[in-house]
């Protein structure tokens, strides 16, 4: 598609992808931008990244950037750093029966690419791309759009299409099964048929992804303003059973209409924060997932043993954690966050004496009421009463904040200590004097 025939500027570009781009024209290698960023430039959207392919390998690219960096082992990247903006630039991919350049590839016995430094042409990088909307290149050289797989089309009818086999293309990396629903709600497409089908079947294999990687598609599903439309259809296609194993079992089996309802009033306030441009952590969003199925787990540990309330929740938090852990890697400082959440529903209704005015100051105070707030808003009853009074009382000052205190505390009690009473002493009478 030459430049007359599309809507792509290279005012809309990045400066410095822009920059990247043409010094490797200039010294002599091609130069694209591709994938992601072509295609929300089609569609009018602001890319949130600009990714560059060559024909560079990852060593000639460094030689170029001094500002450059190599990273990676299963697929070398080159990032090239202009402040706090990456630019990523990667090596053209070929496939996987020829070994290029003394670089391997590797699968193992399911078919999972582990090792893929294997170089080719951008005909061959098209083939290895996962998703027909993603194998556009717009070329610096000429300013034309280069389409290998029909990716225009399919943005016009807004689908996902995957190319070449389905089932074959998910066995060698399961996470494109995360990528097709993150993709279909982002770009508010629909999955065909035969790209949607193997997910079902396939989506355990998402058990070999190690638990890091996992974290970080979550994040991007959960943290991205369509959190609520990807637990769908995490869940119509099974794949949120095997995100969160002990979970999915919780929701299919023992889960309240109020226990969905509140994990999707946390899904859609969070989806809320981040299209208003506010802070949003993956440890609230991962403190309201868990919460339903721990609160659960510490009723039943709490009736069978002797343990306190807050006892049996700590418990069942810690086991909760230690096995979510295993599936996705949740780093410590979020599930620390989590469990302060937590830790402070049951805090929140002590508010006698001075409990109140030093909670006030907890450094996740604001986190641990707007989980109160929602809790309230869902489950009702003595909550809502709380959660109003916290609302009042984080928003008042001085007198008026005393006069809550006290209601709060009933009357005023005297630290001093009463003198016990004295017993009167009898007066004995004089013995009387024999003279």
């Amino acid at each position: 598609m030459p430049r007359a025939e599309h809507n792509i500027s290279r005012k809309d570009i990045s400066a410095s992808a822009i920059k990247v781009m043409y010094r490797l024209h200039k010294s002599g290698y091609q130069a694209y931008l591709v994938g992601g960023g072509v295609r929300d430039l089609l569609l009018g959207l602001s890319p949130k990244d600009f990714d560059i392919v060559t024909d560079a390998k990852p060593e000639e690219v460094k030689k170029l950037f001094h500002n450059c960096r190599l990273i990676g082992r299963r697929f070398r990247l080159a990032h090239i750093m202009f402040g706090r903006e990456i630019i990523e630039v990667a090596t053209m991919r070929g496939h996987h029966d020829e070994e290029k350049g003394g670089h391997i590839s590797k699968r193992d016995a399911s078919g999972m690419i582990v090792r893929d430094n294997v170089y080719g042409s951008i005909e061959e990088d098209a083939e290895r791309r996962d998703f027909s909307i993603n194998a556009l290149y717009y070329n610096i050289a000429d300013y034309s759009i280069l389409d290998f797989a029909n990716g225009v089309n399919a943005i016009s009818k807004r689908r996902i299409e995957m190319i070449g086999d389905p089932a074959a293309r998910y066995r060698e990396d399961p996470v494109r099964m995360l990528r097709a629903v993150r993709f279909a709600t982002k770009l508010d497409m629909t999955i065909e048929p035969a790209t949607a089908e193997p997910i079902y079947e396939l989506a355990d294999t998402l058990g070999a992804i190690p638990p890091a990687r996992l974290f970080d598609e979550m994040c991007k599903l959960l943290l991205a303003g369509k959190a609520e439309q990807n637990f769908d259809m995490l869940r119509e296609f099974g794949l949120f059973d095997v995100l969160f194993p002990e979970l999915g079992e919780f929701l299919n089996n023992e889960a309240s209409e109020q226990d969905l309802d509140f994990i999707r009033g946390a899904l859609r306030n969070t989806d809320s924060r981040v299209n208003s441009d506010q802070s949003v952590t993956p440890a609230f969003i991962y403190a309201a997932l868990l919460w339903p199925m721990v609160e659960a787990k510490a009723r039943e540990l709490g009736t069978e043993s002797e343990l306190s309330e807050q006892d049996a929740f700590q418990v069942a938090a810690s086991e909760t954690l230690d096995r979510q852990q295993q599936r996705t890697a949740v780093p410590k400082r979020f599930t620390l966050m989590s469990r302060d959440i937590w830790t402070l529903q049951f805090r929140l209704p002590k508010r006698g004496g001075k409990r109140a005015e030093r909670l006030s100051t907890h450094p996740k105070i604001r986190a641990g009421f707007d989980f109160l707030l929602l809790r309230s808003e869902v489950y009702g009853g003595e909550l809502v009463e709380l959660a109003n009074w916290w609302q009042r009382f984080l928003t008042s000052t001085g007198d008026k904040r005393s006069a809550m205190l006290r209601d709060v505390s009933g009357p005023k009690r005297s630290n001093r200590r009463r003198r016990p009473r004295r017993k009167p002493q009898t007066k004995t009478a004089a013995p009387k004097s024999d003279s």
